[in-house]
C-alpha cells in the first residue's frame, strides 16, 4: 500500500512517459551545469565569472516569468513546448561548438547562458501548467512530489557523470550529450494522448482578459496563496541558500574545506531525495504540512549554526533539505490547486519569480552576514527569523482558512475536559456497586433452607440491612444505587 501510496502518479500512462524522458533532460541539464561552471572558471581562474554565468541564466526568469505565465493561460502548449527543447537543444550544440573550438569564448558562452535562461522563463510555466494535466487532481501533489524526486536523482546523476566525463573528455562532450536529452522531452510531448489528459474547465477567471495584470488582480484576491508565497520568500530567502552558508561554515568553523564543502554538498542532495519520497507519501499535502515544514527546517537551522563538527552538521542539514523540498512541493501543489485553471499559467509564473527574487535577495545577504558577523550567527538569526516568519503565517493561514487549527484544538480541550468528569462518576459508580456485589456474594442458605441475610458492619452496632427498598415522596420504590 505506502509503494502505492508513493508512486501513485506513476498510474497514469502520460505521467510515466512525462517522468521518464524529464528524467533524461535534468540528467543532461546538470550535465551543462557543470560543464559552464567549468569551462568558465578554466578560462578565467575566478569564482566571480563562474558566478555571473549563473546570474545570467537567472535574470530572465525575474523579467519574462509573468509573461511566459500569460502565454501558458493563452496559447496551445504542445507545439509552444516542442519549439523551446528545439531552442534548448540548438543552445546546448552552441556552446558545444564555442567549448570545442573556442570560437566566440567567453561572451559567447555569456550570451547563450542569457538566451537560455530566457527560454526557460517562457517555457517553465507552460511546463507546469501543462504536466499538471497528466494525473487527476488527487494525484497531483504525489506528481510534484516524484517531478522533485526526479530533480533531485537526476542532479546527483548528471552532477556525478558530468565531473567524470568533463575530467576524460572535457566540457563539450558535456553540451553535447544535453542537446541530445532534449530529444526524449520532444517523443515525450507527441507520445501523449490528449485524450487521457485531464484539463479542467476554468471556474471564476477569462484565460485572455488582461494578460499579466489580470493575473496580479487575481492573485491579490487569493490571500491564502499570497500568505504561502511570502512564508516561500522567506524561507527561500533566508533558510535556503545553503550554498553559501555550507561553503562558510566549511570553510570556516567547521574547518572542512573543499573536501568537507563536497561531503555537504552530498548530503544535501542525499536529503533532497528523502524528502521527495516524504511528500510523494503524503495522500494530501495541506497547509499545515508547509507551517510543520517551515518550523522543522527553520528549528534545525538554529542547531546546524551551532554544530561542533562536520559530521553533526552534515546530520542535521539531511533533514533541513528533506523539509526544503517538501515545503516546496506543498507550496508547488497548493498554488495549483487553491487557484483557478484558467490562471494557472500566471500564478506558476508568480511562483518562479518568487523563488528567484528570494535566492537574488538571499544569497549576497547570507553571505555579507556570514563575512561580517560569521556563519554561526548567519545561521542562528536567520533561523530564528525564519521560525518566526513561519509561525506568523501559520496564524495567519488559519484565520483566513475560518480557525481551523483553533477549533481543531478547542474540540481536544473540550473533549478532555468531558472524559475527566467521566472517569469521577465511573469510578463513584463503582465504589458504590463493589459492596452491593459482596452482599449479594455473601447471601446464602440457612440450614433450615432459608435464606440468611449477611450482617453489614462489625461491633454492637452492627444491623440487618433492610429487606424492603427504600421509598421516594410519591412512595415508590426508588432505584438501587448503582442501577
Amino acid at each position: 500500500m505506502a509503494l502505492g501510496t508513493t508512486f501513485a502518479a506513476l498510474r497514469h500512462r502520460n505521467y510515466r512517459i512525462w517522468a521518464a524522458a524529464g528524467f533524461v533532460s535534468v540528467v543532461g541539464t546538470w550535465m551543462q551545469v557543470l560543464g559552464v561552471n567549468w569551462y568558465v572558471l578554466a578560462e578565467t581562474g575566478s569564482a566571480t565569472s563562474m558566478g555571473l554565468a549563473i546570474l545570467l541564466q537567472a535574470i530572465p526568469t525575474l523579467l519574462l516569468s509573468a509573461w511566459g505565465g500569460a502565454l501558458a493561460d493563452r496559447l496551445p502548449a504542445r507545439p509552444l513546448l516542442i519549439g523551446a527543447q528545439g531552442a534548448h537543444a540548438a543552445l546546448a550544440a552552441g556552446l558545444a561548438v564555442v567549448a570545442a573550438t573556442g570560437a566566440g569564448g567567453l561572451p559567447a558562452i555569456y550570451a547563450i547562458s542569457l538566451a537560455s535562461g530566457a527560454v526557460s522563463a517562457i517555457e517553465g510555466p507552460m511546463m507546469g501548467r501543462w504536466a499538471s494535466t497528466l494525473v487527476d487532481r488527487d494525484t497531483l501533489g504525489n506528481a510534484l512530489a516524484l517531478g522533485s524526486l526526479t530533480n533531485s536523482a537526476g542532479r546527483i546523476l548528471g552532477m556525478s557523470a558530468g565531473a567524470v566525463v568533463v575530467a576524460a573528455a572535457g566540457p563539450a562532450l558535456l553540451f553535447a550529450v544535453n542537446a541530445a536529452s532534449f530529444v526524449a522531452v520532444v517523443v515525450a510531448l507527441c507520445a501523449v494522448r490528449e485524450r487521457d489528459r485531464y484539463a479542467p474547465e476554468p471556474v471564476d477567471a477569462a484565460p485572455d482578459s488582461g494578460g499579466i495584470r489580470a493575473g496580479f488582480r487575481y492573485l491579490l484576491r487569493q490571500p491564502v496563496v499570497l500568505v504561502a508565497l511570502a512564508l516561500s520568500f522567506v524561507l527561500g530567502s533566508l533558510g535556503r541558500n545553503y550554498q553559501v552558508t555550507m561553503a562558510a561554515m566549511s570553510d570556516g568553523p567547521l574547518g572542512g574545506g573543499a573536501a568537507g564543502y563536497g561531503l555537504l554538498s552530498t548530503v544535501f542532495a542525499v536529503g533532497t531525495v528523502l524528502g521527495a519520497l516524504v511528500a510523494a507519501r503524503r495522500r494530501d499535502l495541506g497547509y499545515g504540512v508547509l507551517i510543520g515544514a517551515g518550523l522543522l527546517a527553520s528549528a534545525l537551522q538554529i542547531v546546524a549554526g551551532l554544530a561542533p563538527g562536520t559530521l553533526s552538521f552534515a546530520a542535521v542539514i539531511l533533514p533541513v533539505a528533506a523539509a526544503a523540498v517538501v515545503i516546496d512541493t506543498t507550496v508547488g501543489t497548493r498554488a495549483q490547486l487553491d487557484t483557478d485553471y484558467a490562471m494557472r499559467g500566471r500564478v506558476l509564473g508568480a511562483l518562479a519569480v518568487t523563488g528567484s527574487v528570494s535566492a537574488a535577495v538571499g544569497a549576497p545577504l547570507l553571505g555579507w552576514l556570514s563575512e561580517h558577523a560569521g556563519p554561526r550567527q548567519t545561521l542562528v538569526l536567520a533561523g530564528a527569523v525564519t521560525v518566526v516568519a513561519a509561525a506568523a503565517a501559520g496564524v495567519a493561514l488559519d484565520r483566513l482558512r475560518e480557525r481551523r487549527l483553533c477549533n481543531r484544538v478547542a474540540r481536544v480541550l473540550a473533549a478532555s475536559r468531558v472524559r475527566r468528569p467521566a472517569r469521577r462518576v465511573a469510578a463513584s459508580a463503582g465504589r458504590v456497586v463493589r459492596p452491593a456485589s459482596r452482599a449479594v456474594e455473601g447471601v446464602r442458605p440457612s440450614p433450615h433452607g432459608a435464606v440468611r441475610a449477611p450482617r453489614v458492619g462489625v461491633g454492637p452496632w452492627s444491623r440487618r440491612p433492610s429487606t424492603t427498598r427504600p421509598r421516594n415522596r410519591t412512595g415508590a420504590g426508588a432505584p438501587l444505587p448503582g442501577r
